[in-house]
């Protein structure tokens, strides 16, 4: 296995990986060529977490995919929305305090309300789609592999207003390698769901860098992982309203 692959799903879940010697820091630039296949096969976990409480509800099997969406990542994009919450209520009155609280480790209640928020977003999603017989569940396989696409397009395409992972990321990810897999994923998603939905994924990966662009003028770690978790929800809810 590449060291950039065991990179990228050590970096993006709890997945056990095997332990590399001599990482260096470089390394990390070359792990984010992989996210998207990191999201493929957090999809194909989710599909098998449907697939099992199907037979029960698909209330169950809803709770299923979220509660292993959210063991499987460690929480930890759910961690970046919830300082990105906590900063921008913050900030309302107090621009300059944007940055501080966006490093400061604790939880407000801005944080606690995105959290909540978009966890109930996919858990009602998620139901909504497996209870409805019309809609291809195959389409689940690429929510997770399209947002972490996202991260490495708005790495890439907007600049770090904080060290910190974005600013990691944006070392050498060469151009095609973005055009590939989101062309592939792209491909992907018109054979599994519909052209429309492709286009809707797309969509929601540039909506997120014109508002990070427009109200921030940049990204930080933070804003990478809140996109994450912010286009998961708005790709589920477009499935289940396509």
């Amino acid at each position: 296995m590449p060291r950039g692959l065991i990179l990228a799903f050590g970096f993006l879940t709890r997945l056990p990986m095997p332990q590399l010697a001599g990482f260096k820091e470089e390394e990390l630039s070359s792990s984010a060529l992989w996210f998207p296949l990191v999201g493929l096969s957090i999809g194909l976990l989710l599909l098998l977490a449907v697939w099992l409480g199907l037979s029960s509800s698909p209330w169950l099997a809803a709770l299923l995919v979220v509660l292993l969406w959210t063991g499987i990542t460690g929480a930890l994009h759910l961690d970046g929305a919830a300082d990105l919450a906590d900063a921008l209520g913050a900030a309302h009155r107090e621009p300059e305090r944007l940055l501080d609280v966006m490093k400061d480790p604790h939880t407000g209640t801005f944080g606690v309300v995105a959290i909540v928020a978009i966890l109930l977003t996919k858990l009602v999603a998620v139901a909504w789609i497996v209870e409805s017989p019309q809609i291809e569940l195959w389409a689940l396989l690429l929510i997770p592999a399209w947002a972490r696409l996202g991260a490495i397009f708005w790495s890439q395409t907007l600049d770090a207003i904080a060290p910190g992972s974005g600013e990691r990321f944006k070392w050498d990810v060469p151009e095609h390698a973005l055009w590939g897999w989101g062309l592939l994923l792209f491909l992907m998603t018109w054979a599994a769901a519909s052209l429309l939905f492709g286009v809707v994924a797309l969509s929601a990966l540039l909506l997120w860098r014109e508002y990070l662009k427009c109200r921030l003028g940049g990204m930080t770690g933070d804003c990478l992982g809140a996109g994450i978790e912010y286009c998961e929800c708005l790709m589920l809810l477009a499935l289940g309203l396509l």
